[in-house]
């Protein structure tokens, strides 16, 4: 039988069930105050990675920014460098590559020109011949250079044709050099053997077209320049003559005061002597205006064909990518030297004339019209020279 509990107990069960409620209200109340102690710990969460996000975003850009700065500062200094690297321009000999054998015309007026040139900036230039392939040996080479101003290329007439006459050029003329300035330009001449019954170049375009096909002209070799020069004039006048191509100017000469051939195109150093013994009559110079070494011989333009011009001449050129105050210091430095009496006197002397251009750019715009000129020539004539 259950005992029943007395005064005393039910005090005590009383005050048990007083404290149990008061444990599972203070349950409760703790249950809430974790509950808000955990939102705010949430809350405060939330806030302190959004803090730390911003403030690993702030690290991230202050390192952008460093890097950036770094890059900056690198950049800056480089320029600094090659600036000072140019300034310093030429601090060692250069070399200059002459595309022919030594002792021609090309090689004669180019180291003319680098003597005095060296003497100018400083430094040595040293000449190297790598005659060959109608100067596209030597063109290769400077094409392939590197562009620091420290390699150059004399250029010449043939490289302007070459574009045209040749399947296969391992350089572009435009895309691969950077234009310094034109040099020295020397007349052809246009001459008959004394027993041709012409005296003039009227006389002789009349006697050719009375007679096409029949009269012959010698040049150097097919696609030199006397022979572009040649078709240039053949083309112009509507005249018709058997070209006879020979390994060189020498025997061509040779033939033509001999008698066996009756005209040729020559330049101006190898002809005048020939002419002022008789034993050549000249019937026209081939340039814009007279020949400062033959004034007497009447341009073949005043001859009758207005705007005839077919020169030889030279330049200097550099790699492309040689940058621009390098380009301008070696065009004012060739025309200073070009400018020089004593050289001018030089060049006079040999029938060539020192003829500078305006500015780097002039010399590019005269190098595009050269090699459309002759392009022209050869499609006409049908000319290849491989």
């Amino acid at each position: 039988m259950p005992c029943r509990a007395g005064p005393v107990g039910s005090a005590l069960v009383g005050r048990r069930r007083s404290v149990e409620r008061a444990s599972v209200e203070s349950v409760s109340i703790g249950r809430a105050s974790v509950g808000r102690a955990s939102v705010e710990l949430k809350a405060s969460g939330v806030v302190a990675r959004t803090a730390a996000r911003g403030l690993r975003c702030s690290r991230v850009g202050a390192r952008a920014h460093r890097v950036a700065l770094a890059v900056v500062l690198a950049l800056a200094t480089l320029c600094a460098l090659s600036s000072a690297a140019r300034a310093a321009w030429p601090d060692r000999p250069i070399r200059l590559v002459i595309p022919s054998v030594p002792g021609g015309g090309t090689d004669t007026s180019s180291r003319i020109i680098a003597a005095r040139l060296a003497e100018i900036l400083g430094q040595p230039i040293v000449a190297d011949n790598r005659g060959g392939a109608s100067g596209n040996i030597g063109a290769d080479i400077v094409a392939h250079a590197p562009p620091d101003g420290y390699t150059l290329l004399a250029l010449i007439a043939s490289h302007a044709s070459n574009m045209s006459l040749m399947k296969q050029v391992p350089y572009d003329l435009v895309r691969d050099f950077a234009p310094i300035s034109q040099t020295v330009t020397l007349p052809n001449v246009l001459v008959a053997h004394p027993s041709l019954p012409v005296k003039s170049l009227a006389e002789l375009i009349e006697y050719a077209r009375a007679r096409p096909g029949e009269l012959q002209f010698g040049t150097a070799g097919i696609g030199a320049n006397q022979h572009l020069a040649m078709e240039l004039f053949l083309g112009t006048a509507g005249l018709r003559m058997v070209h006879v191509p020979y390994k060189g100017i020498g025997p061509a000469l040779t033939d033509t005061v001999g008698g066996r051939i009756p005209l040729m195109i020559g330049n101006m150093l190898v002809v005048l002597p020939h002419v002022r013994t008789n034993r050549l009559r000249a019937l026209g110079v081939t340039s814009a205006r007279r020949a400062e070494a033959a004034p007497d011989i009447p341009t073949i333009a005043e001859g009758g064909l207005p705007g005839f011009e077919a020169v030889q001449w030279y330049g200097l050129v550099a790699p492309a990518g040689t940058p621009p105050d390098i380009i301008a210091r070696l065009h004012a430095g060739v025309v200073r030297v070009l400018r020089e009496p004593a050289v001018r006197a030089r060049f006079a002397a040999d029938g060539a004339e020192a003829t500078p251009s305006a500015s780097p750019e002039a010399f590019g715009v005269l190098i595009r019209e050269e090699i459309a000129k002759w392009a022209t020539v050869v499609r006409e004539a049908g000319i290849r020279a491989d």
